[in-house]
């Protein structure tokens, strides 16, 4: 479902779905940028991407699906590994960051709804509750080792340079293989995959 048709059904659930959906996508982008900058590439914050502005980062296409489909995608954020002493480290590091962002604002979003909500009820509860679901989702989403997913730069990290230059070339056409394993419902069996590994690791952190 579009966040259009949400928009003319149910204003409010549009915006507990949309500003949590803006801005997780925009910090797993951001937390992209940060990792390389810290580890010495300038790239991402000389093009001004270190920002949570979100004219920065939105991606015209990729909002426009959002809002159609409930299906999009932000500005890749700029960087050049070049600039990483330890090249495959960077491309685990960088690659890891965004999910890493995503599974720790899920963690934060149940450590306060823990803490300070009485009740499971309400539009602070919603809220979180939404916060918790689209992190996860993303999280999982990204962990899916098809590129350009972030999964998919992790596992050209840890294994072979073979593996490595084999999604490389299959990086072209990653976005129709993604496109064609959401209209398959196999896109959708991934996702519930990873999203289990992500609830038990905070189940144990968080029991």
């Amino acid at each position: 479902m579009g966040l259009v048709n949400l928009l003319t059904r149910d204003p409010l659930a549009f915006v507990l779905v949309a500003v949590p959906l803006l801005y997780s996508i925009i910090l797993h982008e951001l937390a992209h940028g940060w990792v390389a900058y810290q580890m010495g590439d300038p790239t991402a914050k000389g093009s001004g991407r270190l920002s949570l502005n979100p004219i920065k980062h939105l991606d015209p296409i990729g909002t426009l699906m959002l809002f159609l489909v409930g299906f999009g995608w932000a500005k890749p954020v700029p960087v050049n590994l070049n600039n990483i002493p330890d090249r495959r480290k960077g491309l685990i590091f960088v690659s890891s960051a965004g999910i890493t962002a995503n599974i720790l604002i899920a963690f934060i979003a149940l450590l306060f709804s823990r803490m300070f909500l009485m009740s499971s009820s309400g539009i602070l509860a919603v809220l979180v509750y939404y916060v918790v679901e689209i992190n996860i989702t993303l999280a999982a989403l990204n962990l899916i080792p098809i590129p350009p997913l972030d999964g998919s730069k992790i596992l050209m990290g840890v294994a072979s340079e073979k593996v490595g230059y084999f999604l490389a070339r299959m990086e072209r056409y990653g976005f129709f293989i993604i496109i064609a394993l959401l209209y398959l419902g196999i896109l959708d069996f991934l996702i519930a995959f990873f999203r289990g590994i992500i609830v038990m690791l905070i189940k144990i952190l968080l029991p």
